[in-house]
């Protein structure tokens, strides 16, 4: 059974969008999305429950997101793909999906599993815009996955408790992050992660001509970007040891005690 599962690399730390280019400013450092942990690590187990098969990341994004790849090979995936290229700066999910689902045609995967979203978008829609252009049965919010006779078996998490759901493969499964504990690198899982193929990828390789990604490629775009409204009076209460004191003589003045 081939796994592919689909990986983001993040910035870190606090974020701030770029004044100039009205995007997510993705000059510092990065890391591996803590979503598709999960993706990652359901897929290790898929793969040991059926006793043999393949992981391997898919990924677009910068160069330096091989770094991201590295820790999720040291988890245990089999071999990495990254498409980079710079004319897919500031792809859009539109754009982002197109690039996505043609690397996956290419690797002709059993299953592609994503995390529910990015934690620098919170869109939780990739995986089905990738689903619709691969023309695959798409699954979200699965709490648990289970493989028979060459169907899947889901239990999707809803507000109102779970549906159980089964599709045939190939299929997009995005896993909820109640799905499993994902594990931690090991010592021996971190130098092997060197060793193990990593591949990256043009858009001239995927036959995805440049105006079909970044600016030109995008649906979607920011217009404006604006400082949100004052919320009107306010005042500001330094911690200097009377801070209690100095809030409840400011609820007692608003005749709020």
């Amino acid at each position: 059974m081939k796994i592919a599962v689909c990986v983001k690399h993040v910035p870190e730390g606090t974020k701030r969008i770029d004044p100039g280019t009205k995007r997510l400013d993705r000059s510092g450092e990065g890391a591996l999305n803590p979503f598709d942990t999960h993706a990652i690590e359901e897929a290790l187990r898929l793969k040991v429950e059926t006793g043999d098969g393949e992981v391997v990341l898919v990924s677009l994004g910068p160069a330096k997101a091989q770094d991201a790849l590295r820790k999720a090979l040291a988890m245990g995936a089999d071999r990495a793909v990254l498409v980079t290229d710079d004319a897919a700066a500031g792809s859009d999910l539109v754009a982002t999906s197109r690039v996505l689902a043609c690397a996956l045609e290419r690797e002709g995967a059993d299953l592609v599993l994503f995390g529910q979203q990015g934690n620098d978008s919170d869109g939780a829609v990739l995986w089905a815009a990738v689903a619709d252009r691969l023309r695959l049965p798409m699954v979200s919010q699965a709490a648990e996955v289970t493989r028979a006779d060459g169907s899947l078996r889901v239990k999707r998490q809803t507000e109102f408790g779970y549906d159980v759901i089964e599709t045939p493969l190939p299929a997009v499964v995005a896993v909820s992050d109640a799905i499993n504990e994902p594990r931690y690198p090991s010592l021996k899982g971190i130098m092997g992660a060197k060793s193990k193929p990593q591949e990256t990828l043009s858009l001239q390789d995927l036959s995805i001509s440049p105006e079909e990604v970044g600016n030109g490629g995008s649906k979607t775009a920011v217009l404006e970007l604006k400082t949100p409204p004052s919320r009107g009076e306010s005042r500001k209460v330094e911690d200097d040891g009377n801070a209690a004191q100095a809030i409840v003589d400011f609820l007692a003045e608003k005749r709020l005690l």
